[in-house]
């Protein structure tokens, strides 16, 4: 999968996040919203109407969000071209569909970085088969997509990625996997080459805080503070991770990253 195929365009969707999935009234989300229903911000042409001002209106939760390119896949390769207004009887399957899509595309995204890494030479052969098989997956019809096991396969992928980490960051990192720290004063931390995949970080002061080589694999950094903080070399960290964080100008990234736009 090339680079593209896994960001999202989201001129070549039907604004399927917009519909597809639900929301609760939250910090995140400014109204509840049931899944199939189409926000009430969503234009004919499938754009947000409020997309410049998506924060200040209460929907932070938007911003966030990262389909990987599951979108325009599902809207211009699984179904054709054919959008759920014009051509109803694509909605049910259309929406079942979509989910399942997100997580096969968030695999792809992963693999493909492991095998960009190459202290995690040992397991690209590995690698590349469950890359292949993803793909595999991803290419099947909307009956096929909805009645995959993804569950079991994101278990499988995920302790294939696990040792690709390890291969990469040694026995020299803490282990917090998986640990509370929302609201942990960080500050200044030494979190090198450290396992946070799935840690809770939320509102956590990371400030000037060591974060290379660091395994952050779906970790909550909702919130956090990542001024000065050093995540060059981090693994799996996403766009919408930095995105759901506030950083200055100071913070590094690793390539491919960029510095969201309401950081200071």
């Amino acid at each position: 999968m090339t680079g593209d195929a896994l960001r999202a365009d989201c001129a070549s969707c039907f604004g399927l996040c917009c519909v597809a999935l639900p929301f609760a009234a939250s910090a995140d989300f400014a109204v509840d919203k049931d899944a199939g229903t189409p926000c009430h911000n969503l234009l004919d042409d499938y754009r947000c109407g409020i997309h410049s001002r998506l924060r200040e209106k209460g929907f932070t939760g938007c911003t966030v969000f990262d389909c990987f390119g599951a979108g325009q896949r599902i809207s211009q390769d699984t179904f054709g071209g054919r959008d759920w207004r014009t051509a109803p009887e694509t909605r049910q399957p259309m929406f079942a569909a979509f989910p399942v899509m997100r997580q096969l595309h968030e695999l792809l995204f992963y693999l493909t970085e492991a095998l960009g890494l190459p202290a995690a030479r040992p397991v690209h052969d590995e690698l590349r088969a469950a890359l292949a098989e993803t793909e595999r997956m991803a290419r099947g019809g909307p009956a096929e997509l909805v009645e995959l096991d993804v569950a079991g396969h994101r278990e499988k992928v995920s302790g294939l990625l696990l040792r690709a980490s390890e291969l990469v960051r040694g026995k020299r990192g803490k282990n917090r996997r998986g640990a509370d720290l929302i609201g942990a004063k960080l500050r200044e931390a030494d979190l090198r080459a450290a396992n946070l995949r799935g840690a809770y970080l939320i509102g956590a002061d990371l400030q000037h805080a060591d974060l290379r080589q660091a395994d952050v694999i779906g970790a909550d950094f909702r919130g956090a503070n990542l001024a000065g903080a050093d995540l060059t070399g981090s693994l799996f960290l996403t766009q919408a991770q930095v995105t759901a964080a506030h950083g200055d100008s100071a913070t590094r990234l690793p390539d491919g990253l960029t510095r969201p736009a309401h950081w200071a």
